[in-house]
């Protein structure tokens, strides 16, 4: 038998823990999005993979807020986070400081994330964008990278936050196992 493990037999390090151990160099950028369910699902998400920060941009809203708390499961409290009036603004600032920026939307040229694999062992900044109209142009533009992932359905694309996870990961798995 393969006994389920219940919630304080998975051995998870506390909040003072998860603050001060060593984060992948990813940071997320949410660009205007609009569902807070979505923005503490980003949160829970983030917690999860050990990011370093978050970043909510423009009409994304901001903790504390009931919706947001309900699907974030007080990771707004465990993940450092900031909010910025502009994306642009800041992507041009954290390529200045040499982070490779990542916008994760369908473009004319984009590299598909199982090919995340082959990239350089650096600091990522991963910008996801707003739920109908995704990552804005100005972003894009200046972008190191565009990531698709492959769809092979009826439907082009995934919700937003549904894609943070399959993202993370594929980013986490390549640094770690480097």
């Amino acid at each position: 038998m393969n006994k389920k493990l219940k919630l304080w037999e998975l051995d998870r390090v506390s909040e003072e823990e998860f603050k001060e151990q060593k984060k992948f160099p990813i940071i997320v950028i949410l660009n205007d999005l609009r569902s807070l369910t979505n923005v503490g699902a980003f949160f829970r998400t983030c917690d999860s993979f050990n990011v370093e920060k978050i970043y909510l941009c423009g009409i994304t809203a901001t903790p504390p807020h009931r919706e947001i708390q309900k699907t974030a499961l007080g990771a707004t409290e465990s993940m450092s986070w900031e909010h910025r009036e502009s994306t642009i603004d800041l992507v041009n600032e954290l390529k200045k400081k040499g982070i490779k920026i990542c916008s994760i939307e369908q473009t004319e040229k984009t590299t598909f994330l199982q090919d995340v694999s082959d990239f350089p062992k650096e600091k990522y900044a991963l910008v996801f964008g707003n739920e109908v109209n995704g990552v804005d142009q100005d972003v894009i533009d200046v972008s190191d990278y565009i990531i698709e992932i492959p769809q092979f359905g009826t439907k082009h694309s995934l919700n937003v936050s549904v894609c943070a996870g399959i993202v993370m990961w594929e980013f986490v798995r390549m640094l770690e196992l480097r």
